[in-house]
């Protein structure tokens, strides 16, 4: 599962690194504890280049009769998003990136759960594999909703919990993006584990496990 993550850079640098000038995130800010139930930054392909903007994370599929099944539906999984029926619309034509610099994931040690932070080694903004839809509700109003897939561990993770948020490699994020791309079976190969030796892990206050904690000292690495 993939329930908490960090995106701590500016609008400036996700602009840059997503190659975009076409954003519609008005009240923007570094977010070092994003959880489900929240407007995250995601981009999306359209045939003018990549979009960026908010979708609430937590999907609602758009034949859903209210939303309340997003608090449920945050994360998919890649062995089974090509078959469950709010995702397989999704994965041929509604697929997102999720701009991450880590994600936080609990590691049992006996009874205690030690909150953990995942980045890559070089600190460096990654993309996690996402699908959105858009629910109407009966008056009208749309609500743009998104989920993160997860796939098994590598090894690096594979010590700390038994699944992970698929990361997507820069050079297959235009493919996932591609809006001309169904190629189901090509998309499916792209949802694997992330190379364990390009990341690091290390451990973080258990005050991140509070949704309303939100500052630059969630992400500093403690002593154990």
């Amino acid at each position: 599962m993939c329930g908490r993550y960090t995106i701590t850079v500016t609008m400036e640098e996700l602009m840059i690194r997503y190659l975009t000038d076409d954003a519609t995130i008005t009240h923007y800010s570094p977010n070092y504890n994003a959880a489900p139930m929240q407007y995250i930054p995601a981009v999306i392909g359209s045939s003018t280049g990549n979009r960026l903007g908010e979708l609430r994370w937590g999907l609602v599929p758009s034949w859903a009769k209210d939303d309340k099944i997003g608090s449920k539906m945050i994360n998919a999984r890649a062995e089974t998003v090509a078959e469950k029926p709010a995702f397989k619309r999704l994965l041929s034509s509604r697929r997102c990136l999720i701009p991450s610099t880590g994600f936080y994931e609990w590691k049992k040690e006996g009874t205690h759960k030690q909150p953990m932070r995942i980045l890559m080694k070089d600190d460096s903004i990654f993309s996690l594999a996402g699908l959105y839809d858009t629910w109407t509700d009966p008056d009208g109003n749309k609500l743009s909703t998104s989920t993160i897939i997860t796939t098994e561990p590598n090894s690096l993770m594979a010590d700390i919990h038994n699944r992970m948020p698929v990361i997507l490699r820069p050079e297959d994020e235009a493919d996932w993006l591609g809006r001309d791309n169904d190629d189901v079976q090509s998309l499916l190969g792209l949802l694997k584990p992330y190379q364990a030796s390009k990341m690091r892990a290390y451990p973080v206050d258990s005050s991140v496990g509070n949704v309303h904690n939100n500052s630059v000292d969630l992400i500093q690495e403690i002593a154990q």
